[in-house]
């Protein structure tokens, strides 16, 4: 049998972009036939897809994109298995190419992208490929489509793990950037009070109940404390109540901040990607010591 080299692999990996290991077990299949261990590679890709498609998939980025008018955007996370895909530039470029497709095509739902063309294929042909190329799961999480009242500003912060898209109306530039990114760094999850879940008022005002309860307060005073914890809890998490991250004073909250530059904020959207997912736990060299082990015992 011919030996095959680690220049090989090499050589046969940059022309495929296959996993190394897929590289070496065609090359040993085609006793060293560069060419031979291609068309290998090229028969399984196609079922690389489906083998991967089991896999957590909480890895990946935000991919943003705006019209030139600033009028017309959105945010789209799309994931992969591992940090090392995310850098990819072919799984960067299909991002940002869907942030446009949802952009311009406005599609209802992740199925409804799916089903759209670009570059000749349709998106799932192109994730498909896309997976048996690079040889990890992949998957297009969730998507927002903006139609501004105002102007849209971007903030991507951590290599594109964060994402935001803010709609801002009035203000200049500088004040939409340092609005997008204080949501990167404070999280609100709605705009106002009104965006807030009821679930999540209801659960708050629970809570603050039983610990009054138990806290010896009185019955009468139980319900004026629950509100006054809720409202608290709105501070937190609704983005016009937040303190402005830049604040000098550590008081002036964004809608104070807002009013003074004439600016009002009509949406906003902020992506972390992976979060609410399971993330795989075992690092690259525990799952090539895993594979090494269950070859063994095979």
């Amino acid at each position: 049998m011919a030996e095959i080299t680690v220049s090989m692999v090499k050589e046969l990996r940059e022309k495929t972009d296959a996993p190394m290991m897929e590289c070496k077990k065609a090359l040993s299949e085609a006793g060293g036939d560069m060419a031979k261990a291609e068309e290998i590679l090229r028969v399984k890709l196609g079922n690389k897809a489906s083998k991967a498609a089991s896999r957590v998939a909480a890895e990946g980025m935000v991919g943003v994109f705006i019209a030139p008018d600033a009028k017309l955007g959105a945010i789209i996370e799309v994931n992969c298995e591992t940090d090392f895909v995310a850098k990819n530039d072919d799984f960067q470029a299909f991002t940002k190419a869907l942030a446009e497709l949802v952009a311009k095509q406005n599609p209802a739902d992740v199925a409804a992208l799916s089903g759209l063309t670009m570059n000749g294929a349709t998106v799932e042909a192109t994730r498909t490929a896309l997976v048996g190329k690079i040889g990890e799961n992949m998957s297009i999480r969730r998507f927002a489509r903006f139609e501004a009242k105002g102007k849209l500003t971007s903030y991507i912060h951590g290599g594109a793990k964060i994402g935001v898209l803010v709609d801002m109306a009035g203000g200049e530039d500088a004040l939409a950037k340092d609005v997008a990114m204080h949501i990167a760094a404070s999280k609100p999850k709605a705009l106002d009070a009104s965006g807030v879940p009821a679930d999540l008022l209801e659960t708050e005002r629970r809570i603050a109940v039983e610990k009054a309860r138990e806290a010896g307060k009185p019955e009468a005073m139980l319900d004026k404390i629950a509100e006054g914890t809720v409202q608290k809890y709105l501070k937190e998490v609704t983005l016009l109540g937040q303190v402005f991250v830049k604040a000098e004073d550590g008081k002036q909250t964004i809608e104070q901040l807002l009013k003074a530059k004439g600016a009002s904020v009509a949406g906003f959207q902020l992506y972390v990607v992976g979060e609410g997912l399971e993330k795989r736990s075992n690092d690259f060299a525990a799952e090539v010591a895993a594979q090494a082990a269950a070859a063994a015992a095979r």
